[in-house]
C-alpha cells in the first residue's frame, strides 16, 4: 500500500468516526421541557405539574430517574431522593393480568397481611438486635413482601476514617453498587446507613 493510499484510508477513518458521534449525539435523549422546568424553578418531581395518574406524570418520573442514575439530575430534597433512588413510580407490573403502576401513590400506603404499611425506605422499621425490615411490592406478582435484613454495625455509622473504610469494605465485598432487586435483603443492607445513619452518604 502506497503513502497516498495511507491518507486516504486515514481521512476516511476520520470521516467515519465524524459521522458516528454526530449520530450519536442526534439521537441522545434530550431533557424534555417538564424536566427543565423542574430544575429551573428548583421543584423536585415530588411536585410533579402534571395530573396525578396521567402517562406523563409517570413519563416525569422515569426520565427523572434516569437522569439521577446517570448522574445528571440532582433531588431537590429528600423524599424525591427516596422517590427516584428507592420506589419504582414510573414503572410498571403485571397484577392478576393487568398492567399497574408500581409504587403509586407516591409513598404507596398498601397492606400487608391486612396491616397498613408504607412501602419501601419511608416504612423502614428497626426490628431490634441491629436487624431492620421494609415492605415492597413485587414487580412481578403485584403482592406486598416483608423483607427483612441488616446486622449490627454501630461502629460503622460514624464520621471517623475507620469507620468510613469500614463502610467502604463492606460495599466492595457485597457489591452494593450492584444490588438493584428492592425485593432482596442485600439491596437494603447495602442502604441501612442512609436510612438509619443520620443519611450517611454512599451505598452503605
Amino acid at each position: 500500500m502506497g503513502k497516498e493510499e495511507v491518507k486516504i484510508t486515514k481521512s476516511k477513518l476520520r470521516q467515519i468516526i465524524k459521522e458516528e458521534i454526530a449520530r450519536a449525539t442526534s439521537n441522545r435523549k434530550t431533557i424534555s421541557e417538564a424536566l427543565q422546568y423542574h430544575k429551573k424553578a428548583g421543584v423536585g418531581v415530588d411536585k410533579n405539574i402534571y395530573r396525578p395518574g396521567s402517562d406523563k406524570f409517570f413519563q416525569l418520573f422515569c426520565e427523572a430517574r434516569r437522569q439521577f442514575n446517570e448522574g445528571s439530575y440532582v433531588p431537590h430534597n429528600e423524599e424525591e431522593l427516596d422517590l427516584l433512588e428507592n420506589l419504582d413510580i414510573g414503572e410498571f407490573g403485571i397484577f392478576e393480568g393487568e398492567e399497574v403502576p408500581l409504587d403509586y401513590p407516591m409513598l404507596d400506603e398498601a397492606k400487608y397481611k391486612g396491616k397498613e404499611v408504607k412501602l419501601g425506605a419511608a416504612g423502614a422499621k428497626r426490628s431490634g438486635s441491629g436487624r431492620a425490615h421494609v415492605y415492597v411490592r413485587d414487580p412481578k406478582s403485584g403482592n406486598i413482601r416483608k423483607v427483612s435484613f441488616g446486622s449490627p454495625m454501630p461502629d460503622a455509622m460514624g464520621d471517623s476514617e475507620k469507620a468510613k473504610k469500614r463502610r467502604k469494605n463492606f460495599g466492595i465485598r457485597h457489591g452494593c453498587a450492584d444490588k438493584k432487586d428492592k425485593t432482596k435483603p442485600g439491596y437494603w443492607a447495602c442502604r441501612a446507613t442512609k436510612m438509619f445513619g443520620r443519611n450517611i452518604a454512599g451505598w452503605w
